[in-house]
């Protein structure tokens, strides 16, 4: 089943006094929808608009895997941890909250600030926090490249596909994140999993008989392998998750 929500249906949120204009997938801080709090194992995805010299003060996280892709801008991580990152268009970092983390983030450049923060429920809690980030790991082309993997192969390590480049762990071995950046006119399958969830950040974007607009996200369940057209250049990025949270 494809379940399509348009980039209208998202939440809005942030501070628009502050700089920060934010749209939100799912149930979250002061919004509460008991029939839209998670999909799968992701418990967030956050569209990010950060005006120059805005952004969010140190703050605590735990018990989460936190993904952000920069869409445009530049991106400024510090954390408890001594870690400090900047990342531009198509960088990618993920946050291993653990036990507990503090951590701020900002916009770094002269220009505004667009990325996309997914939350991610960790395969079990606590242990010490971690922080990484990659600059460039997929540059635009055909095809969907791995960015972030905790699904293990055969061998026991880290799930790589047949894709090159650098691919960031997560603390949850049923899930993974994709991303699409065609420059042209492209097609394909998504990866077979119980839960898939694709979120198109520009062009457009064929999944069966729906099209994406910029903003909105499918929700496919019941396994199989979908097939995807774009008709011209596009980013998008998709979840594969072969579980739920289990809770007790």
């Amino acid at each position: 089943m494809i379940d399509v929500r348009r980039a209208a249906d998202r939440y809005p949120g942030g501070d628009k006094g502050a700089g920060i204009e934010t749209r939100h997938a799912f149930s979250f801080g002061g919004h509460y929808d008991p029939g839209n709090v998670r999909f799968g194992l992701l418990l967030a995805c956050n569209e990010e608009l950060l005006a120059p010299g805005a952004g969010f003060a140190e703050h605590p996280h735990r018990d989460t895997e936190i993904v952000t892709w920069v869409v445009a801008g530049e991106l400024a991580h510090r954390d408890g941890t001594g870690r400090v990152s900047r990342l531009g268009p198509g960088g990618v970092q993920r946050l291993s909250a653990g036990a507990g983390i503090r951590h701020e983030e900002r916009n770094a450049g002269p220009v505004p600030l667009r990325f996309l923060q997914m939350w991610l429920h960790p395969d079990a809690f606590g242990g010490a926090p971690d922080h990484a980030a990659l600059a460039d790991p997929a540059p635009p082309g055909p095809g969907l490249r791995l960015l972030a993997s905790g699904v293990p192969r055969a061998d026991g390590s880290a799930q790589e596909a047949a894709e090159a480049g650098p691919v960031l762990s997560l603390r949850q071995r049923q899930a993974a994140l994709h991303i699409g950046r065609p420059t042209a006119a492209d097609s394909g399958r998504l990866p077979e999993a119980p839960f898939v969830y694709v979120h198109l950040v520009r062009g457009q974007l064929r999944i069966g008989e729906h099209l994406l607009e910029p903003g909105d996200a499918a929700r496919i369940t019941g396994g199989g392998r979908p097939g995807f057209a774009t008709p011209g250049p596009a980013e998008y990025l998709v979840w594969e998750m072969h579980g739920e949270p289990a809770y007790g």
